[in-house]
């Protein structure tokens, strides 16, 4: 198992190149199952959840082809699917894999797919995905740790989601788009990558009205086709590189990012004397303040602070001047990391999805443990900025989701090794 160590006190200075956004990448690598022509994705980043969809479309018998290896682009090939099924083993460290399931109920009439895993961040329960499927005229039955589907065909429908959900709007959404007459989805998800999601549908022949806003319309079509599609930047590694810099009282340009994707974010940066400069063509120059202050935040769905960037924020919070609130009310249990800061010295005290952060106080290198992606991430920027060497075990959650990410730090002054434990 690999962990990382972490000498910190280095300010970051240079240029860093954002990677694809992984959270876009799995809806649409999910979505070439809808055709039997061929998807090709470009500005695929090389992280772990996308190895994992490749397996699991390869166990349906797609053919997933690449060009390079590691792949930065994709084409899928969803032409002789035989295996309308999503195993406990492919699914068990990827909640994305749930994604799978309108695309096969849509097009195949079937889907079989297990019940996901991934983070322990809270319950991300799937029922409103069963509920909306229902909507649409699927029988739908929940045992044995699988969820199973069945339709002729979907029917379209209006359906409300009870709670904003980012991938049941991505799943009921690819379900929708090969659904007889017209599906009304209220209460959509907003996120980017959502959007992101509904610009490949609709140059694969979708029909979608709404596209990023909270009402979908969708009139259905008998058959899609194949498309080229880029998948936008990584809004949550661009977050995360910008407190990079701002914790580390360093500069860095970030390229390849869409900053439009990360203005509740920026702002609040902004706010804690972060200064950001956003340059145009996809660049962001990020350069610590005079000084960092302290900002209170509470994570809400898109457009509101994200909780991706939650405990990257604690992270700066820290080494912010003042006391600064973090409310979390997306996932109730996403405070994992806060412990683990604490054993570096950080003064965080956590009344249920409330944490205060009393800043700022000096870091020390201890040993940790990542519980989660963005966890990990966190406590990542803790160490950049920690006296003395830092060790995080189980950094395979950070590879799930950020792409080389000690290889880019060490680009830009960082003092971090990744080790693999020989036993």
């Amino acid at each position: 198992m690999d962990r990382f160590k972490i000498h910190g006190g280095k300010k970051l200075n240079g240029t860093v190149q954002i990677s694809g956004a992984k959270n876009a990448a799995l809806p649409a690598m999910a979505a070439a199952l809808l055709t039997s022509d061929p998807v090709t994705l470009q500005n695929i980043p090389r992280v772990r959840d996308i190895i994992t969809m490749a397996k699991l479309l390869a166990h349906m018998r797609c053919v997933v082809g690449s060009p390079d290896l590691p792949p930065s682009e994709f084409t899928i090939r969803a032409e002789n699917v035989s295996m309308q099924e999503a195993p406990y083993e492919l699914v068990k460290t990827m909640r994305a894999s749930v994604l799978t399931l309108g695309p096969l109920v849509a097009r195949f009439g079937h889907a079989r797919v297990s019940l996901p895993g991934g983070c322990a961040i809270g319950a991300r329960p799937v029922d409103l995905h069963i509920q909306a499927l229902e909507a649409l005229g699927a029988e739908t039955k929940v045992e044995h740790g699988y969820v199973e589907a069945r339709a002729k065909r979907l029917r379209g429908a209006t359906f409300r989601f009870p709670k904003i959900t980012v991938t049941g709007t991505e799943n009921i959404l690819t379900a929708a788009v090969l659904a007889e007459g017209e599906t009304i989805l209220e209460n959509s998800a907003m996120e980017p990558e959502v959007t992101d999601l509904a610009e490949l549908l609709i140059k694969m022949g979708a029909k979608i009205e709404g596209v990023g806003t909270s009402t979908l319309r969708v009139q259905g079509v008998d058959k899609l086709h194949g498309a080229t599609h880029a998948i936008i930047p990584d809004r949550i590694e661009t977050g995360t590189f910008l407190v990079a810099g701002a914790i580390t009282g360093g500069e860095l340009l970030l390229t390849n990012c869409e900053p439009g994707h990360l203005k509740t974010v920026i702002e609040k940066l902004r706010s804690c004397g972060v200064e950001i400069k956003c340059e145009g063509n996809g660049k962001v120059r990020v350069r610590a303040g005079k000084k960092l202050v302290a900002a209170d935040v509470t994570t809400e769905e898109y457009p509101g602070f994200a909780t991706d960037m939650q405990a990257q924020f604690m992270a700066l919070a820290t080494q912010a001047e003042g006391v600064s609130k973090v409310r979390e009310t997306i996932f109730e249990n996403r405070f994992m990391h806060a412990s683990e800061m604490a054993r570096m010295g950080a003064n965080i005290s956590i009344d249920a999805n409330l944490a205060v952060v009393t800043g700022p106080t000096p870091l020390s290198g201890a040993p940790v443990t990542a519980s989660d992606l963005r966890a990990s991430a966190g406590l990542v920027l803790a160490a950049l900025v920690a006296d003395n060497t830092t060790t995080i075990d189980r950094v395979y959650h950070i590879d799930r989701g950020y792409e080389r990410i000690e290889e880019k730090l060490t680009q830009v002054g960082a003092h971090i090794e990744r080790v693999t434990d020989s036993r």
